[in-house]
């Protein structure tokens, strides 16, 4: 098919099956010391028709699989002629409509790295385009920063959510403002709360997301309890954490080859975690989302499973020293999702294994080697 529209490099894990929309290209800060995702790239705004143009061909793309799911008969209906155009895909925007198709069709995300920094009228021609397009939309998201959303007046994120605007993602990263101004976040922890509560003001549902591990050694408690401070005054609708992960292009590995910045280890990192969520008072959905994280099972509604959450992490803080080692390397290796996967005995012998190679003869595993897998891994 020759049709075809512009897609960016990221989205949240949440927004896989998203049906992806370009408005912007890349990030118009890319400053941050953990982020490599658009550096080397230049920011552009994209004219308003040339989105609406990209969203008019997605429904020509989703007419057509609907036009073939009717000529073929086939017995599996749509989802088999999704799983069909899945398999071989004449181009990456018409896979991401046919992966879009197979999640349901509801939901749309907006790139790139910041959708505020659009002209608030621009923005909400375009949301409504969406909405217009496809009524069976149930949710429009997009990536944001909070300094643009304090900013930005209440009647601007107002007209946002009546336009049909549902959820913002935004990078807190952390509440600890040396932390944030020495990773050039360009960010405050004040800029946060204020434009978090502008958000949920509006109506608009609120993700925040925060690295874990991006204090270090040094500032791990420091950062841990300053996120949990302004989370609880913004209270989002979303907590979702991430680790973090460096490799050599991205410009905080810089600092830790001058050892300017020293990383924590995957255990300090669960420390780190436990004293963010027991200082927690917010009534959010805290989710650990991201591939990165040594604990992906925990997830819950809070304050009300903050004890379940606690739970999961007392069993690993539990585990002798060597089966936290194997469960480390396990969960970097992929062979593990959750704690309960140190059950199978095959996989746990297998980890055994990997373990012993990487050690290469040492007693203890060095918290270089879980590095090094994360980046291999992520």
């Amino acid at each position: 098919m020759a049709y075809s529209f512009e897609i960016g490099p990221i989205r949240p894990p949440n927004e896989a099956h998203s049906l992806l929309i370009r408005a912007t290209r890349n990030c118009a800060w890319n400053k941050c010391k953990f982020c490599n995702s658009y550096k080397g790239k230049s920011f552009e705004l994209r004219s308003v028709s040339d989105i609406k143009r990209d969203i008019d061909i997605a429904r020509t793309m989703m007419d057509k699989i609907q036009e073939i799911t009717v000529k073929s008969g086939h017995s599996g209906g749509m989802q088999r002629v999704v799983s069909m155009v899945l398999n071989d895909p004449p181009n990456e925007s018409f896979r991401n409509v046919a992966l879009w198709l197979y999640g349901g069709g509801e939901s749309v995300f907006i790139q790139d790295a910041n959708c505020l920094v659009m002209k608030t009228g621009d923005l909400a021609e375009v949301v409504q385009h969406i909405r217009t397009t496809f009524p069976s939309v149930k949710r429009i998201t997009a990536y944001a920063r909070s300094l643009n959303a304090a900013k930005k007046k209440p009647a601007e994120l107002l007209d946002l959510k009546h336009s049909g605007l549902s959820r913002l993602h935004v990078g807190l990263e952390s509440g600890y403002d040396p932390l944030l101004e020495f990773m050039n976040k360009g960010e405050s922890s004040a800029d946060h709360i204020k434009g978090g509560r502008k958000i949920i003001e509006a109506g608009i549902s609120l993700s925040e997301y925060i690295i874990l591990g991006l204090g270090g050694k040094e500032f791990s408690t420091l950062h841990s309890l300053n996120t949990a401070r302004v989370l609880n005054e913004i209270n989002p609708d979303f907590i979702r954490v991430r680790t973090l992960v460096v490799n050599q292009s991205i410009p905080l590995n810089a600092e830790i080859k001058s050892g300017k910045f020293l990383r924590a280890s995957d255990e300090e990192i669960i420390r780190e975690e436990r004293t963010l969520i027991e200082n927690l008072n917010v009534n959010s959905y805290y989710v650990s989302d991201h591939l990165s994280n040594l604990l992906q099972e925990l997830q819950g509604q809070l304050p009300g499973d903050k004890e379940k959450l606690l739970d999961v992490l007392d069993k690993f803080e539990g585990l002798p020293a060597k089966e936290k080692e194997n469960f480390m390397v396990g969960r970097r290796v992929g062979l593990y999702k959750t704690l309960k996967d140190m059950e199978d005995w095959q996989k746990h012998e297998l980890v055994e294994q990997i373990k012993f190679k990487l050690n290469k003869g040492n007693k203890k595993l060095a918290p270089e080697v879980i590095f090094s897998l994360m980046e291999e891994f992520i």
